[in-house]
């Protein structure tokens, strides 16, 4: 009994050290390059598979034009498997853990691990089945839950930040609160769903995103250790958005690259790069160099450019208040309903 305590305190304690954070990050970060390359290099085996006709009505067309039951159930079952381990996994570390650790917790390897399963696991089962969840819902839906997960961002990071060149936009400490207790829920179901929606696949736009994804699934892996909440590292996981986006339209819709790519940019300009602490000049120079950009990319055409550029921001702000409000207007209701109750038992 005294040698499995001892095993377990020595355990947490190698655990608990920076270098094992640090290894856990950069080994993840080699992981995802490396399983990136391999579902290109594997791709050619996926050939054999009939896809849907070109000339028919779709919004996806990576799906297979006989879908099997089988493609089907296993796409489903893996990814709910997935889900609920990743959601169980986090309950436990909110119940359990608790505590921020400079190196990571047991339950961090766990996640770690799950994730690196079920990343072999969706490769295995696209070289049998080829059918991921595309098959049964709308491409809009994956894009939708990665969009929600970054106007979710803005609110958590309001406090730290601003929401706009650096100033807070109103929101309650109660908002932002929830927000941060609840978010890794949301955004394990954002990275799940999006994984699993995609059959591993490498166009230039699948792969930019299975690498995408990989960074998110370790960051959802990394809960309460300071990585996960590293200022440089939540960046990266914001603003790879923009070269998976660029791929994606030069793909599939080559004459709006201009539109994700400024879109996307903008956000940076305007919320994200005002919590790194740069000087006023290095933001003007970043401001200037976007502006420049821009001009030159539209030809000078400045109306197209910011009808084009301000789309995707005006999206994610009007989503992120909206949620917002739908979370303080649960709260609200919540407060009312529970005053009577403590009404009632003051009375007693």
């Amino acid at each position: 009994m005294e040698n499995n305590l001892l095993r377990e305190h020595n355990m947490e304690n190698t655990l608990n050290n920076k270098k094992t954070a640090n290894f856990a990050l950069w080994g993840g970060i080699l992981f995802s390059a490396i399983f990136t390359f391999l579902i290109w290099i594997l791709n050619p085996f996926l050939e054999r598979f009939v896809l849907i006709q070109a000339l028919e009505i779709r919004d996806y067309d990576w799906q297979l034009l006989n879908p099997t039951l089988a493609g089907q159930i296993t796409a489903w079952g893996f990814y709910a498997i997935h889900q609920i381990v990743l959601w169980v996994l986090i309950y436990y570390a909110q119940t359990k853990v608790k505590k921020y650790s400079s190196g990571i917790h047991p339950v961090n390897v766990w996640a770690l691990g799950v994730n690196a399963f079920f990343i072999l696991l969706h490769l295995i089962q696209t070289h049998i089945w080829y059918d991921a969840l595309a098959q049964d819902v709308s491409s809009f839906s994956s894009q939708g839950s990665v969009i929600l997960m970054l106007c979710v961002i803005l609110i958590i990071e309001n406090k730290r930040r601003g929401m706009f060149f650096g100033y807070k936009a109103p929101l309650s400490e109660r908002i932002i609160s929830f927000a941060r207790k609840y978010h890794g829920y949301l955004f394990a179901w954002a990275v799940v769903y999006t994984f699993w929606f995609h059959p591993m696949v490498s166009t230039p736009g699948h792969l930019a995103g299975f690498f995408y994804m990989f960074l998110l699934m370790m960051q959802s892996s990394l809960f309460l250790t300071k990585i996960h909440v590293n200022k440089y590292w939540t960046l990266v996981q914001e603003i790879t958005v923009i070269p998976h986006a660029f791929l994606i339209a030069i793909y599939q819709a080559p004459n709006i690259w201009q539109m994700f790519t400024f879109g996307f940019a903008a956000m940076f300009v305007v919320t994200q790069m005002h919590g790194l602490n740069l000087s006023r000049l290095t933001r003007w120079i970043i401001s200037l160099g976007y502006i420049v950009s821009m001009l030159l990319v539209y030809n000078f055409d400045v109306a197209k450019g910011l009808a084009e550029a301000v789309r995707i921001p005006v999206i994610e702000y009007l989503v992120a208040f909206v949620i917002a409000g739908l979370v303080g207007l649960g709260l609200w209701i919540a407060d009312k309903f529970r005053k009577p109750n403590q009404e009632a038992l003051q009375v007693k």
